[in-house]
């Protein structure tokens, strides 16, 4: 089963052979003679720790012979564990040091390669050519899955597979910003960028998601799925390997976070037909940082698109899922990863929250009171300072936009006074946001009363009549939003009140009607409960504690 000590394990290959072949079989005539590459490679190798290389012999074996489980352990516990004790601040062993180890094994090695850059954004600083030499790796490794004659002997844990698809597209978004920032890059970077306007290509990152989906034909399968039909057949050759459908499953998903990130909201929610979304036994559930990241960037394209009870709807879901299995995840090694993202999602929620007031689940709404009690405040208010705070929160917790196309190299001056793609995302949201803002001030008003004259209102809101009607109509029309029924199109729903309150203004006087929400008393009984069951036990072990170290004197009295 798995290998936990490597102290105990040898590496079976020898150094030296291992290393006079890999240096024989890549003699550059001209440059080095085959006496200093054997001793490069010997240093190389041997610089390697042991149990290291014991690992990569293990690694290389549970890859050649597909035991998924073993790998799954190999990769999501023992790699963790080696870098935090060998390579916290330095990079993994080169590549061409590792091929010594496993005999050159082309595949072994490319996948080592996407593990060793992905180590390198991660832990250290990527300097340009790192940023190159991983889009080619990427490349190398889709080629491969992608172009082959038939389905490819691979076999990796989803856990892996997922992590592959994700880092692909956040070094996509890392260089995109990375390029477009020329002000801070040199003249040989900028030279190498134009010579390389392809690398990292939006449009090749979107051909490599769309052709893994292609390929899969997961679309077919899901559809499939749905209505009954027969998923193997829909599935084809290539589809019913768990590779290939997984990876095109993912791209689903890395397809939703890259429109997301180019602003295009509706195409990332026509991404997912077919998800389906309220099932707890998708596909996506089965990795976790896969399902947090399916819920916030649905939310999110919910949210710039006005549609707020369904932004809403969608974090309360996956922030419930979160706290609830916290204490499954503190050691995974993306525990912190998701804590970040559900971070975020609260701030998210507490922009929609003031901006569409409901009720939400009673854990929820206390963790928002505690972390976020004062900023709602101020947003309900209204007025510049809730525009401020509502800024404040949205740049802590939007994705990381980008520019499709890359900078103009040949005019610095105009490239750098472009403006960032966050702010013009910001702008877009903040002009929709600052019409919303009057609903919760009308809100906290209407709130208290069932009839009231227009005057009245008016003269509590320091405003003109006229100009209260107009905004008592904007209310109306801001509370009537198109929300999710479940269907499998995330963007069709039918046109429901977002709201607890309602009115009707009839010549200046307004009738007001409020449906209350029932409180959920069980849920605050039972959660009341096992918080006075744990003051409790707190207190006996504290009185058993001091009963015991009241008798430790009176012991040692006896025994003298």
């Amino acid at each position: 089963m798995y290998q936990e000590n490597y102290d105990d394990v040898e590496f079976g290959g020898d150094v030296d052979l291992v290393a006079n072949s890999y240096a024989n079989s890549n003699l550059v005539e001209g440059e080095l003679d085959e006496e200093e590459l054997i001793m490069q490679a010997q240093a190389g190798v041997q610089s390697i720790p042991e149990p290291v290389r014991n690992f990569l012999a293990n690694l290389h074996r549970n890859l050649a012979n597909c035991n998924v489980g073993d790998l799954a352990y190999n990769y999501e516990n023992q790699f963790v564990r080696l870098t935090d004790k060998f390579y916290g601040k330095a990079p993994w062993p080169e590549p061409q040091y590792v091929a010594a180890l496993v005999g050159d094994d082309g595949l072994f090695l490319t996948l080592y390669r996407e593990l060793y850059y992905r180590h390198i954004y991660s832990r250290l600083h990527p300097s340009l050519e790192v940023r190159f030499r991983s889009f080619e790796n990427y490349c190398d490794l889709f080629n491969y899955i992608l172009n082959s004659d038939g389905p490819i002997e691979l076999e990796l844990p989803n856990q892996w597979l997922w992590d592959i698809v994700d880092e692909f597209i956040y070094q996509f978004q890392s260089f995109c910003t990375h390029r477009s920032r020329v002000s801070k890059r040199s003249a040989e970077e900028i030279e190498l960028l134009k010579e390389n306007s392809q690398v990292w290509n939006t449009y090749s990152v979107l051909n490599v998601l769309y052709s893994l989906i292609q390929k899969s034909s997961i679309y077919e399968q899901l559809e499939a799925g749905q209505q009954g039909g027969d998923v193997i057949e829909a599935a084809g050759d290539f589809g019913v390997r768990p590779l290939y459908k997984m990876l095109g499953y993912f791209s689903i998903i890395g397809l939703v976070r890259v429109h997301c990130m180019l602003g295009d909201y509706t195409l990332a929610l026509q991404t997912l037909q077919n998800v389906e979304l309220g099932n707890s036994r998708a596909l996506f559930t089965r990795v976790t940082a896969c399902h947090v990241t399916v819920y916030y960037y649905v939310g999110f394209a919910y949210l710039m698109m006005g549609r707020y009870a369904d932004a809403i709807q969608s974090y309360v879901h996956i922030l419930t899922f979160v706290s609830r299995t916290r204490q499954y995840h503190q050691r995974s090694y993306q525990f912190d990863a998701v804590n970040k993202k559900a971070e975020q999602m609260y701030a998210l929620l507490a922009i929609a929250v003031s901006l569409s007031p409901v009720r939400v689940d009673e854990n929820i709404h206390t963790y928002l009171r505690e972390k976020y009690g004062d900023q709602q405040h101020k947003m309900q208010r209204g007025g510049e300072e809730a525009v401020e705070i509502i800024s404040e929160l949205y740049l802590y917790a939007c994705p990381k936009f980008i520019m499709p196309n890359p900078p103009s190299y040949s005019d610095i001056e105009a490239a750098s006074n472009t403006a960032e793609p966050q702010n013009f995302q910001l702008k877009i949201f903040l002009r929709e946001a600052r019409l919303q803002l009057v609903i919760p001030t009308l809100r906290s008003f209407l709130r208290l009363y069932t009839t009231m004259d227009l005057d009245r209102l008016s003269t509590f809101l320091d405003m003109d009549p006229l100009e209260l009607r107009n905004q008592l109509m904007v209310y109306k029309q801001r509370c009537r939003q198109i929300k999710w029924a479940g269907t499998p199109d995330l963007l069709q729903g039918e046109i429901t009140s977002a709201t607890d309150l309602d009115f009707a203004l009839q010549e200046d006087m307004i009738f007001i009607a409020e449906s209350r929400v029932g409180r959920r008393y069980a849920d605050w009984f039972i959660r009341n409960t096992n918080k006075i069951q744990d003051l409790v036990n707190n207190i006996e072990n504290r009185q058993k504690t001091a009963i015991a170290n009241a008798g430790k004197p009176k012991a040692e009295e006896n025994n003298t």
